[in-house]
Parts: C-alpha cells; sequence; structure tokens
C-alpha cells in the first residue's frame, strides 16, 4: 500500500483535452491495463484517478502516459523524484554500475555503498554517525523503532497525531491517521502527542509561543501516563500524507529539552522532508535546531530519485545497540548505491535546495493569489517545493475529498499532475514536483492548478 494514493472513486472531471473520450474510453490501453491489474492485485492497492493512468517515459519535470499525453509532474512519483526524470548523471551511473555488477548483499564489501554512506553521515549533522540502508522509507522507519526499542528496553513509542511513518505492522501501529492504519493491533504501545497540526485542534487558537508551551504541557502530561522508561518519540517535522502540516519553528528542540531530561530518543523521519525540499533547510529537523541533532534519523524516496533507496542514521552507540546477527539482502545494493550518490551530487552541485526556496516561494504566493477569492480553499500552506492547499466545502467549512478529487481529475485533463493527502479524508491537494522545477515551469503549473480549482468550483456550484 503506497502512501497517500486515493482508489479511483470520486468526482469526474474529465472534459479537458487529455479527457478519454468517443470509442476508446473505455477500451483503450489504460482501461485494459487496469482491468488486468484489477483481476490479479489487491483491492486495497489504491490508484488515482477515475480512469488511471500507466506513466511510460518522463524527462525533466515532464513525463508520458501510455496514450501519448504529456503532463508536467507535480508530485514526482510522492516525491521520490527529487532532481529530474531521467538525469543524465544518474542514468550514466545505473548503467555503468550495471555493466560490473548489480548485487552482492551486504555480505560482502560494497564500495558505492560506503562512499554514499560516508556523504550522509556527513550532512547528517549526528556526531559519530552510522548510516544503514534499506529498501524504503517504511523500512527505515521500521528499523529506526528497533534499535530504539533495543536501546531504551521499551516498546513504549511516542508519535504525533495525523502522522503516517509506512505500511509494515510495526509503522501502522505508530501512524496517527486512522486512514492508513488499518489495524489496531501493534507489538508496540503507542501514546500520540498534540503539535503537528498548527490550524486545528484545542490550541489553534493560540499564538506560536503559547502553541508550543500548550504541546509541552500536553507532553509532560502524556508521559505522566506512560509505564516506566518511554524508547522514543518519532515525528515528521513536515508531516506528508497528513497534508503538508507542520508545528512552529522550535516545537521539536523545546519537545527536545524534555525528552533529554527524560532519556528518550528523538527520531526525525525526513522520509519526505529530506534532501532540501523545504528549501530552507537541509533536513526538516533543522527548523527546530534549538537542542542539537536528533538521536535517529531516517531517509527515503528522493535520495534514490527513483530507485529503492531507505535508510537509517544514528549515532554508533544506538545503531551499535543490537547484540544479534543481521545483514540487508537488498539494502545498499551496488547499483542503487551508485544511483543515490551520483543523484546527490546533482543536488548538491546545483543548489537544488536554493531553487526549491526560490521557485517553491513564487510559486506558493502565485497559489495563494489564486486561491485568494476560492471560498473552497481553506488555505495554502508549505515550505520551499512541498506545498499543500486546502480543501472546504463553501457553507460548512468541513474538509472536502469530494473536492480535492474533483481537483486531481480537473488538474490531470489540464495535464498537471498533482497529489492528494490531509488526515483519514484526504481533502489536501499536495504539490511536490522535482527541486530542479523552473520558474515558467512552475507559473504554468500554478496556471493548470487555477483552473482546475476554478473548473471543479463551478461543477460543484452547478451540481
Amino acid at each position: 500500500m503506497s502512501d497517500d494514493v486515493t482508489h479511483g472513486t470520486g468526482t469526474d472531471a474529465a472534459t479537458g483535452p487529455h479527457a478519454a473520450t468517443g470509442p476508446h474510453a473505455a477500451t483503450g490501453p489504460h482501461a485494459a491495463l487496469y482491468a488486468r491489474h484489477r483481476a490479479v492485485l489487491p483491492d486495497w492497492l489504491a490508484v488515482y484517478y477515475q480512469r488511471p493512468i500507466e506513466i511510460t517515459h518522463g524527462e525533466g519535470r515532464h513525463v508520458w502516459d501510455a496514450e501519448g499525453n504529456r503532463y508536467l509532474d507535480f508530485f514526482g512519483g510522492i516525491l521520490t523524484t527529487m532532481t529530474a526524470h531521467a538525469l543524465p548523471e544518474v542514468t550514466k551511473a545505473i548503467s555503468e554500475q550495471a555493466g560490473r555488477i548489480l548485487h552482492t548483499s551486504t555480505l560482502y564489501l560494497d564500495r558505492p555503498m560506503v562512499d554514499l554512506a560516508e556523504r550522509i553521515a556527513a550532512l547528517s549533522g549526528i556526531p559519530d554517525a552510522r548510516v544503514f540502508f534499506t529498501t524504503s522509507g517504511t523500512e527505515a522507519n521500521d528499523a529506526a523503532l528497533l534499535l530504539a526499542t533495543t536501546y531504551r528496553r521499551s516498546n513504549q513509542i511516542l508519535a504525533m497525531r495525523n502522522s503516517y511513518h509506512g505500511r509494515s505492522f510495526s509503522t501502522v501501529g505508530i501512524t496517527g491517521n486512522r486512514g492508513w492504519s488499518p489495524t489496531s493491533l501493534s507489538p508496540l504501545q503507542t501514546l500520540y502527542v498534540h503539535g503537528a497540526v498548527r490550524t486545528k485542534g484545542p490550541f489553534a487558537g493560540l499564538s506560536d509561543g503559547e502553541f508550543i508551551k500548550a504541546c509541552v504541557a500536553d507532553l509532560e502530561d502524556v508521559l505522566g501516563q506512560a509505564h516506566g522508561n518511554v524508547a522514543a518519540l518519532i515525528a515528521e517535522p513536515v508531516q506528508g500524507v497528513g497534508g503538508f502540516t507542520s508545528p512552529p519553528d522550535g516545537l521539536f528542540a523545546a519537545f527536545r529539552e524534555v525528552l533529554a531530561r527524560h532519556g528518550i530518543l528523538w527520531i526525525t523521519d525526513e522520509v519526505q522532508t529530506g534532501w532540501g525540499r523545504t528549501g530552507d533547510h537541509f533536513w526538516g529537523w533543522q527548523a527546530h535546531d534549538g537542542s542539537g541533532p536528533p538521536d535517529i534519523l531516517t531517509f527515503a524516496k528522493g535520495i534514490g530519485n527513483g530507485m529503492s533507496i531507505g535508510g537509517v542514521v544514528a549515532s554508533a552507540p544506538v545503531m551499535n545497540c543490537l547484540d544479534a546477527n543481521s545483514i540487508s539482502t537488498f539494502g545498499g545494493s551496488p547499483i542503487t548505491m551508485a544511483a543515490g550518490l551520483a543523484n546527490l551530487n546533482h543536488l548538491v552541485e546545483h543548489d537544488l535546495q536554493g531553487n526549491a526556496r526560490r521557485v517553491g516561494g513564487l510559486l506558493i504566493e502565485r497559489l495563494r493569489a489564486a486561491c485568494a477569492g476560492l471560498d473552497t480553499v481553506r488555505e495554502v500552506r508549505g515550505r520551499g517545493l512541498m506545498i499543500g492547499v486546502e480543501m472546504v466545502e463553501p457553507v460548512t467549512g468541513r474538509p472536502s475529498p469530494e473536492g480535492a478529487a474533483a481537483v486531481l481529475e480537473a488538474a490531470r485533463e489540464g495535464g498537471l499532475l498533482i497529489g492528494k493527502g490531509g488526515g483519514h479524508n484526504s481533502s489536501v491537494l499536495r504539490i511536490a514536483p522535482p527541486l530542479s522545477l523552473t520558474v515558467a515551469e512552475a507559473e504554468e503549473g500554478a496556471a493548470i492548478l487555477e483552473a482546475a480549482l476554478r473548473s471543479a468550483r463551478s461543477g460543484r456550484s452547478a451540481s
């Protein structure tokens, strides 16, 4: 179950130049492949759009589907295509490594893995850092939980409300978003605290400083309900599936002061916020850098630019606390490490973090201006190239998953791919293009999205 995808239901807005019309509407390559998909894959493996599409190739910030339609990609395979589609440096690194050897496992020395681990350890900010590579963000968070609970000898975990950390048995047990947690069974005891959603809940009306104080008091109260040791707090600096929500800067630094008094570890889930996507910082935790770096950092998605890479960074005492043998068959494979290193080098050498800050800032302001007169939009929020547009019902102000679905469809018909998220109801449009996005492409995407928002609004008014 991929994070932040929805079943192919909702308002149909297939009216634009990309609409599947005429005799091929239900019989084209997309429809035929979708029929095969439904016949052999799980019902809970969700897909976007009423008429799902197959993306066949991409270049730069654009992709093409099996019917020849071209799209500006503002979602990057769920924040994974971080630099660009078909980035020459990455494709070359993959090709050259594939010509030597594809796989060996961690039982053998792996030069590309050591090379990339050295770079990530130095960038992490964690002293005496050790890096363990996985194949996904879910697996990275699972490994982080194993480390924290072993190190602290406790199965109690603090997590944020509205959070998402993966699809494994342990990570759904700490996910504070019921739309993505299919079972209440868990090997962990999870205690949920306030703070990740600034504009909702009992503290929404407070100033930033008062909000932080109230959330710290809530954390202290929750710790009073715990049984002895608590292993760790795990938190996304910006919640991804939760709708790109974030607390005021400094909240996690204030939390860290409380955690340090109790010896509780801090795990920062950087699967979506890492590598400069927020523009202002290389890691999301750095917006809260009042008490030093985290104890454990998890990453995935963007570093591989489409290759399956995840990982955990921790200080040596925490990373080395396991007293049993372990390996990874596919984590740190030569081909994925070569791709990750080439991708990271490109990102740093071309200052894509700076580009995310500059172009992202322009895009946010452009979208805020476009949405200013729309009663279907509650808020445009975000940092860098990580932007959320929250959809609501005009009269009630309640979250509107139907409105978000309608805009998602209309944007695709206009030639723009975006995502959805926002609690269990998926009422927030998620915008996260590759970090190499140009100003012209930002303007183009904003214009398409504005038209989609207005089209969906008109359609709902007419109904």
